[in-house]
């Protein structure tokens, strides 16, 4: 399976802040949102960064809560790692694993076209094998 059927269930809608947006903006953003990170950049197309909530964690630790006033710039992960839409997803899921982090942007001629979590990449993989074993018992049974 490929990256891009995960967006074609999921959309490609990707959440961004701007590099000068507080910590605090960037909370209020994942708390409304319900989601765990967000793509850093100027104009929605490129990739200056990625934040997600064990950023905040991690520095809030270090700095303490100052570090909320703080611009999301002085936080954030560079450079980012990023897949393309024909990206094999067994791939992905390896390298999330191995290098542990949990939110991918995909990219598309330069331009963000989407992001996977790693909870996509283990659904799509769960999806993949009932679909496995629906054929195995319809054989069986067939």
């Amino acid at each position: 399976m490929l990256i891009s059927a995960i967006l074609r269930s999921k959309g490609s809608t990707v959440t961004t802040v701007r590099p000068q947006a507080t910590v605090n903006e960037l909370l209020a953003t994942l708390a409304d949102l319900n989601i765990g990170a967000v793509v850093v950049s100027e104009d929605g197309e490129t990739i200056v960064g990625i934040v997600s909530e064990r950023d905040v964690v991690r520095r809030l630790h270090q700095r303490g809560p100052g570090v909320l006033d703080e611009p999301v710039a002085s936080i954030m992960t560079t450079p980012v790692r990023t897949c393309e839409p024909d990206a094999d997803v067994e791939d992905i899921r390896k390298t999330m694993t191995d290098h542990r982090f949990r939110h991918l942007p995909v990219v598309s001629g330069g331009r963000l076209a989407g992001i996977v979590s790693i909870g996509d990449v283990v659904k799509s993989a769960i999806e993949e094998l009932e679909t496995e074993k629906a054929h195995l018992v319809d054989y069986l049974h067939g």
